[in-house]
């Protein structure tokens, strides 16, 4: 039998090659995804005794035959007329139709007319179908060269199932390279639910019959079998992933071995992992894996593979996974988002909306249960809950998905912990209750002071600390957001860094530190010590503080540091305070005896080394003298010594 396709055009592969070409590679994916439909039907067939034949062995297998790529199953096989019907009767409505519809969208069209099967024609200048049917029927030959023409005989084959052939066209030889084959079956099909076969592959395997001496460590020896070389079948995928069996049945051993099966290349460990199984009102199963982020913020994106019923779809997730949870790796499985799918699609369909919903919310469920104690009160370790054993790695991506997902910030301010300077954990509210007493100011916020590095920022956590003040360590480069959501969240609060002013004024109260100068010699003292300063970076300030609190003292207004910070991990919008330069207080303390000698020096000349001196130290405890300044600071210092 000869015919046409039946088609309005005889354009359709000239489009298929066309508009499919960026992914070409995809049409090895289609024909073994209908050649695992196939099998599993029959599987179901049985099962419903409707086929009451012998399975045997159903594994697909892929082989390449000098210029031609086959595809073999074992399934249900097909009819001539199952073939007029699925293959020659194509849902194809004409291509200006196609090209009119889809002119915005040129990737992942396979499957939108039912093309799977063609898409063997972006590799092939020829197709050849050989089947055999599960039912009384006889074999059929079917034969295609890229033209609308096709031929249709009776076929040779004797057992069920379906041989699909490509001749692989010159232009698409990489097709016929045993690498680039074992490439994508890796990639699209690594954990399909039937087995699939390609070539062989070597093992080393204890020999039967061949044997080597070896010290038995008495002095003497033993015969061991000796290590051969063995070709065996090789499958490329394992039909029963984790994620498609019961966490019950998983140990964290197993969890581990497939996040490294997942992520050869990966050699840590992930903290913890969610496992994903719903069945109502959607279907998804899953694991998601927490990687160690600290502190940098590298998404990583990529390292979620999504599946539809075990068949890889894609590992860009936007729009299934919210944004925050780029950072963690897994996989997700759900047979209600289609094999062949746009990203606009992703963005906009409500199945997916209520998957990246659902996601979020166990997340959210995991992190709480973490956070709380065990069922007699205690913590779950000697120190921690198993949260706090794990905030220093995945605080940075609770800060995130804070900063932007409404909802799990709400659930994130229950369980969400602050750490302090020695190392202590506390729940949000947990440390307002800590603090409240001894760091509420006048105007009654609770001020929440913190440092960013304990070394460089060691002088002020001291201080602040002989005044019987907490201070939290934040060093995340989400530092500066999180502080101001934090601020908007908690009503009456103000995060201030230790740095940020002298310790009298980090807390304001009512009581003054009396000064020990008056107008007159302060009006006096200021131009002496701004003339040794850059006044374009440096604003001097003079303040009253204990006579044994350091001379000088530099701070940097939080809120321009802050909003500088902030522009800096942000995009526009910000763009004028990260322009601004660098700008700083140089607070000198009146009530210092250094200061007094300052003022009563008659030597001019002595008065600004004195100043220079003083002046340098107070930068060199802030990090803040480098270069020939330091240079000439260690010179002067050894000058002074002599």
């Amino acid at each position: 039998m000869q015919g046409n396709l039946n088609v309005q055009t005889e354009n359709i592969f000239p489009v298929i090659k066309k508009f499919l070409y960026s992914d070409h590679e995809i049409f090895l994916r289609e024909l073994i995804s209908n050649a695992i439909d196939a099998t599993q039907k029959l599987k179901a067939l049985s099962l419903r005794d409707e086929f009451k034949g012998e399975l045997g062995d159903l594994t697909v297998e892929v082989k390449i035959d000098k210029k031609k790529l086959i595809i073999s199953d074992h399934g249900i096989g097909m009819t001539q007329e199952e073939i007029d019907k699925y293959i020659n009767q194509i849902a194809f409505s004409g291509a200006n139709d196609f090209l009119d519809k889809y002119k915005d969208v040129q990737e992942n069209l396979i499957g939108h007319f039912g093309l799977g099967f063609y898409s063997a024609f972006m590799v092939a200048d020829k197709v050849e179908i050989e089947t055999k049917s599960y039912k009384d029927a006889p074999a059929v030959h079917w034969s295609c060269d890229g033209s609308p023409e096709f031929e249709m005989k009776e076929g040779k084959r004797k057992e069920r199932g379906t041989d699909i052939i490509l001749h692989i066209a010159d232009d698409c030889k990489e097709f016929l390279e045993e690498h680039r084959i074992l490439e994508l079956l890796k990639k699209y099909c690594r954990f399909m639910p039937i087995a699939i076969r390609f070539g062989e592959e070597s093992v080393w395997v204890d020999s039967e019959t061949e044997f080597t001496e070896v010290d038995d460590g008495n002095g003497g020896k033993k015969k061991q079998p000796k290590r051969v070389e063995k070709k065996q079948p090789r499958i490329i995928n394992d039909t029963d992933p984790a994620w498609k069996k019961k966490p019950s049945d998983l140990t964290d051993e197993d969890y581990k071995k497939f996040y490294h099966e997942l992520y050869p290349m990966n050699f840590e460990d992930p903290l913890f992992q969610i496992h994903l199984n719903v069945d109502y009102p959607f279907n998804l199963t899953g694991i998601l894996y927490f990687p160690k982020v600290r502190k940098t913020i590298d998404p990583n994106r990529n390292k979620i593979q999504l599946y539809c019923n075990q068949v890889f779809v894609t590992d860009s997730v936007e729009g299934v996974v919210p944004e925050y949870l780029m950072l963690l790796h897994g996989v997700l499985d759900s047979p209600d988002i289609p094999l062949n799918v746009s990203r606009s699609y992703l963005q906009s369909d409500s199945n997916v909306k209520k998957i990246a919903q659902h996601i979020s919310k166990k997340v959210a469920d995991k992190l709480e249960e973490m956070s709380k104690k065990n069922e007699n009160g205690e913590q779950e370790t000697e120190s921690h809950t198993q949260l706090e054993d794990k905030w220093d790695d995945i605080k940075i991506f609770v800060e995130y998905g804070m900063l932007t997902e409404e909802k799990f910030c709400e659930r994130a301010m229950k369980f969400a912990l602050l750490k302090n300077t020695e190392g202590k954990y506390f729940k949000l509210d947990d440390y307002r209750d800590k603090i409240k007493a001894l760091q509420t100011d006048k105007d009654k916020n609770v001020i929440y002071l913190y440092a960013t590095d304990v070394d460089e920022q060691h002088a002020y956590i001291a201080k602040a600390k002989e005044k019987g003040y907490d201070v939290l360590l934040m060093d995340s480069v989400l530092n500066s957001h999180y502080i101001n959501l934090l601020e908007q969240k908690i009503e009456k609060t103000r995060f201030v860094r230790v740095d940020g002013d002298t310790v009298e004024k980090l807390i304001t109260h009512d009581d003054n530190i009396p000064e020990k100068l008056s107008q007159e010699e302060k009006d006096k003292l200021k131009p002496i010590i701004e003339g040794e300063v850059d006044k374009a970076k440096f604003t001097v300030l003079l303040e009253s503080m204990e006579s044994d609190d350091q001379p000088m003292v530099i701070t940097q207004n939080e809120f321009m540091r802050r909003y500088k910070e902030m522009s800096q991990t942000s995009g526009g919008g910000m763009g004028f305070y990260g322009e601004m330069p660098d700008s700083y207080n140089l607070v000198v303390n009146i009530n210092h005896p250094l200061i007094e000698q300052v003022l009563k020096e008659e030597d001019s000349d002595k008065q600004k080394q004195l100043v220079h001196q003083l002046t340098d130290l107070a930068l060199l405890s802030n990090g803040l003298l480098k270069g020939e300044a330091l240079t000439q600071f260690i010179k002067r210092s050894v000058d002074i010594i002599k």
